[in-house]
């Protein structure tokens, strides 16, 4: 087969590249460095002017008009509300197609990063607003990073064997509960039909240090539903309680309650169950109808999520009838957990070492966060990362720690949520060097081929 050059990584004894696969990561590294400053202002333009899941009609249109300057084959738009598909054919033969994926969607959460590109912007017209909006969980970074590996990729495409799928995705963090939205309905909606990924790959930036890949084998992020609890009473003026039936104190009963499920379910799998907004229809000398409780209930194991839901959905109904009340449970917007597969992750370590160095590719703990990648990841294989971004240090233990004079630890979904500008390009080239390894057949689970 002519030279090689051989890669050993810790769980695989060798590593075989074709020949000229050390001249194409030097490219494709020379061409993530030129990009980088364009990579920052997008970047920054996007966490200027955020939006709300199913609301991305600026981003994407900046995405869209990107990826057609670049020449694309195809740039399929309007998928699942405002989702975006660059489809990239290279000029060698292949049968592998690999899907890069972005989310794009931004958090009603008030930007108090200080930057001096920090948003300012209001959504009046969201339900239930009017809400701040800002990219607190880092999608800009994210947006801006595979627009970065797009223009790389672009510019090697005669050398690439087989095709390239640069998905951007709406909604990852929810659309209004009466919209469909997400990674579920972009496949419903055939994004992946013609062609099917052989490959999923996507990251997400996180308070770790900066430059850092951070991986797990199992499941990564958690299984995740949003949950609607509305507790029913009977109306009355606030003067005569006894002539109506308050539901406050069965909406206390829950909520007390909810700290105790964990006792109900194993100590070795982490559960959770959060309410984060309460509803209420009425005023200060009114005893309301009704309160509505939104929140979110979040497993590691899969497995555990409808014994979870059962036990909540009878705390609740039963919590409600000891002082005379009625309450509704609904499970709504379920996602699966990200599952990256040690034969997955066997084939990914050499490429993540290659890109950030071996020191800094390190195993994390499982998280009780979610990401609708899950969809793609299980159906398609492949894998999903985290990318540290923050003045950060690694303890004794491998947990992150700040380093002095830094700005701290703050993480994803806090207003203060910031990311390393610098640290982009390690996106870029995580994006670009996993997409030509799997086409060019080096990245992938051992005895796939």
């Amino acid at each position: 087969m002519g030279h090689v050059s051989r890669d050993h990584g810790p769980g695989r004894s060798e590593r075989e590249f074709p020949l000229d696969s050390e001249a194409m990561h030097d490219e494709l590294d020379r061409r993530s460095a030129g990009v980088a400053d364009q990579v920052v202002a997008w970047r920054r333009h996007l966490h200027r002017h955020p939006e709300l899941s199913n609301r991305e009609v600026n981003t994407a249109r900046l995405v869209a008009d990107q990826l057609r300057a670049l020449g694309l084959d195809e740039v399929r738009t309007g998928i699942a509300g405002h989702g975006v598909v660059g489809v990239l054919r290279g000029g060698v033969p292949g049968e592998r197609v690999v899907a890069l994926r972005a989310d794009m969607d931004a958090l009603p959460v008030r930007d108090l990063c200080g930057t001096d590109f920090a948003a300012e912007v209001v959504d009046a017209d969201y339900p239930g607003g009017p809400f701040p909006v800002s990219h607190a969980c880092g999608h800009d970074c994210h947006t801006a990073a595979l627009l970065g590996a797009a223009t790389v990729l672009a510019g090697v495409r005669d050398r690439l064997p087989g095709t390239v799928l640069l998905v951007f995705q709406p909604a990852e963090e929810g659309p209004p509960v009466t919209e469909e939205g997400g990674a579920r309905a972009m496949v419903a909606a055939g994004a992946f039909a013609d062609p099917v990924p052989t490959m999923a790959f996507g990251l997400h930036v996180t308070p770790h240090p900066k430059g850092y890949v951070g991986y797990r084998v199992g499941n990564q992020y958690g299984a995740s539903t949003l949950v609607r609890i509305v507790v029913t009473g009977e109306q009355t003026h606030g003067s005569t309680p006894w002539q109506g039936i308050d539901p406050m104190p069965a909406v206390g009963a829950v909520l007390t309650g909810i700290g105790q499920l964990y006792r109900q379910v194993s100590a070795f799998d982490p559960v959770t169950v959060s309410i984060g907004h309460v509803e209420d229809v009425g005023r200060f000398n009114i005893v309301g109808q009704t309160v509505t409780l939104w929140g979110t209930v979040r497993c590691v194991e899969e497995s555990d999520m409808a014994s979870v839901q059962r036990r909540l959905t009878t705390l609740a109904e039963h919590s409600a009838a000891a002082y005379g009340a009625t309450a509704s449970v609904e499970y709504l917007q379920s996602v699966p957990p990200v599952h990256n597969s040690g034969p997955w992750v066997e084939a990914g370590l050499p490429t993540f070492r290659r890109v950030v160095g071996e020191e800094r590719v390190v195993e994390t703990g499982g998280t009780l966060g979610y990401d609708d990648v899950s969809e793609f990841v299980s159906r398609f294989g492949g894998l999903y990362v985290m990318l540290g971004v923050q003045d950060a240090a690694l303890d004794a233990t491998g947990r992150p720690v700040p380093v002095p004079g830094g700005r701290g630890l703050v993480t994803n979904h806090n207003p203060r949520f910031y990311a390393d500008d610098d640290t982009l390009v390690t996106g870029v080239r995580l994006h670009a060097h996993v997409a030509y390894d799997h086409l060019a057949g080096t990245l992938v689970p051992r005895g796939a081929g």
